[in-house]
């Protein structure tokens, strides 16, 4: 679309509310790369963007101002941080984390959860089983190499053999400290933290969400023409229940500003077909049924992180009567993406997993940065598309009271 082209443009300010997924990482990171990629989807789409300093009072965030489709637009973009409540998480120690590993499996495997999981999308499942399988191997070889060593030892005196147990931990620490590479305690940390109260929001989770709550309630009380709140991988059921506690408690006004709700890359079934994931299921019910906002949800099939065109309401088995939400489109990587840059991010499925809040060198309808940054609100840019034909739809979960 050409930067002058004439559309229907209604925002001038807009406030986005970013929630990450499960990321230790400061979020300096997610600033940085909306930055980069801005620019360069500026580049390949034909308009101007630039990152400022952010006016909000927030926690962190910048500004944003477009010049799109024939419009200024000025935008603040602020994190929602819960990073710390990720690294408190993964504060745990080698044996403390193969604990994790049994309870965890136990808790997917015990409740069906797992199975019924596989018969959605197996590329998540398949990454949930990785950082299982990993860490044994590492403990299998840690064991190895103590009994190679054994071997050696009891050639001096046979109760020597037993001193080849001492290099199981260090090898298991080389392992720990090398998993930037590996991801393999990240990811078991990950699934544990949903797992380890069988889908309900741990206590200090649920307090840090009342304060996201209150955040964008008061951004709600004017001064924007659209508060877009962008929930990413697990942010994206955090954004569902927020979100339906603001409706619930009167807090988004009638008329201005349009609220707007963009879920990405989801992995909302990990945790709603757990059996006490009640309150997200009762959030995914009533959210999905509101006309106070308009919810929009993006996968892709190239994400093997994501439970790509599963409609996170029908899948969980809550869609009630009357259900509206998600429009579930699909972002289209092998399409949107040159064949050359497909070929590049194939097989680097953590980055695939970010694509979405990146450029794309042959955008379709998906535009992150329109999305944010442009002069439509997020039910005008959508207005009148259909969902994906291939959208998953049938109601899976062994687990679908609301309530307990």
């Amino acid at each position: 679309m050409s930067s002058n082209a004439p559309v229907n443009a209604t925002v001038r300010r807009r406030r986005v509310f970013y929630i990450p997924g499960y990321d230790p990482i400061p979020p300096r990171r997610y600033r940085e790369l909306y930055r980069k990629e801005s620019a360069a989807q500026a580049g390949i789409s034909g308009y101007e963007i630039s990152i400022l300093p952010s006016e909000a009072k927030v926690r962190f965030g910048w500004g944003v101002k477009a010049h799109m489709d024939g419009a200024e637009v000025d935008t603040q973009v602020e994190v929602l941080i819960w990073s710390d409540i990720v690294k408190d998480s993964m504060d745990q120690g080698i044996l403390a984390t193969y604990a994790q590993l049994a309870r965890t499996a136990a808790a997917y495997i015990g409740t069906g959860a797992l199975f019924r999981l596989m018969r959605l999308r197996k590329g998540p499942v398949i990454a949930a089983l990785y950082p299982v399988g990993f860490l044994l191997t590492q403990l299998g070889l840690a064991l190895l190499a103590a009994w190679i060593l054994g071997q050696g030892l009891a050639l001096l005196h046979p109760l020597a053999a037993w001193g080849g147990l001492v290099v199981v931990p260090l090898i298991l620490e080389w392992f720990r400290r090398m998993d930037g590479r590996f991801f393999a305690y990240y990811l078991m940390h990950d699934y544990a933290y949903s797992a380890r109260h069988m889908g309900a929001n741990p206590p200090e989770l649920e307090a840090r969400m009342a304060e996201f709550s209150a955040e964008i309630a008061q951004a709600l009380q004017g001064g924007s023409d659209e508060v877009l709140v962008v929930g990413h991988s697990s942010g994206a059921h955090l954004g569902v229940s927020i979100l339906a506690d603001l409706i619930r408690d009167g807090h988004v006004p009638a008329g201005d500003p349009a609220l707007s709700f963009l879920s990405l890359g989801q992995v909302v079934p990990m945790v709603s077909f757990l059996p006490r994931a009640h309150r997200l299921r009762a959030d995914l019910a009533y959210l999905s049924t509101r006309e106070e906002l308009f919810w929009l949800d993006v996968t892709a099939p190239g994400d093997g992180c994501a439970f790509a065109l599963c409609d996170p309401v029908s899948v969980s088995g809550v869609a009630p009567a009357g259900k509206r939400w998600p429009l579930v489109i699909s972002a289209a990587f092998t399409q949107s993406l040159s064949a050359e840059r497909w070929r590049a991010l194939r097989w680097r499925f953590f980055r695939l997993h970010f694509q979405y809040l990146c450029a794309f060198d042959r955008p379709k309808d998906y535009d992150y940065f329109r999305i944010t940054a442009g002069p439509q609100t997020l039910a005008q840019r959508f207005a009148g598309r259909p969902p994906s034909k291939s959208r998953i739809e049938r109601a899976t979960s062994g687990y679908t009271s609301l309530a307990p």
